[in-house]
């Protein structure tokens, strides 16, 4: 990186399940240019969650990864990698996510 030039922001995806009013300041300090990252995804584990709209609004990408029947907690947060991964998240911001994650997540 050449002298004065800024680095690219951090791509991060945030993780929610309800409201997504961490995600919204989130969302707007980055808009602000107050936090220099690029929010390449939110994710919620419950389709209904109003913060996916909210996300909407924000004109960000959204996903939803519900947790099925008899599915175990590894393949859940396996799947979770996968989408997150296909988004280029660099770091990931659980911001009221109320899913305990396994080790094959972290």
């Amino acid at each position: 990186m050449s002298p004065g030039s800024a680095a690219p922001p951090l791509s991060i995806a945030i993780l929610i399940s309800g409201r997504g009013s961490n995600m919204v300041a989130i969302a707007e300090a980055a808009r602000g240019g107050r936090l220099p990252v690029g929010i390449s995804v939110v994710v919620s584990d419950q389709p209904q969650a109003a913060g996916l709209e909210r996300a909407r609004e924000f004109g960000l990408a959204r996903e939803i990864v519900s947790h099925r029947p008899g599915q175990s907690r590894e393949d859940y947060d396996r799947e979770l990698v996968q989408v997150l991964r296909r988004h280029h998240a660099q770091l990931v911001v659980l911001a009221g996510f109320m899913r305990i994650l396994s080790p094959a997540f972290v």
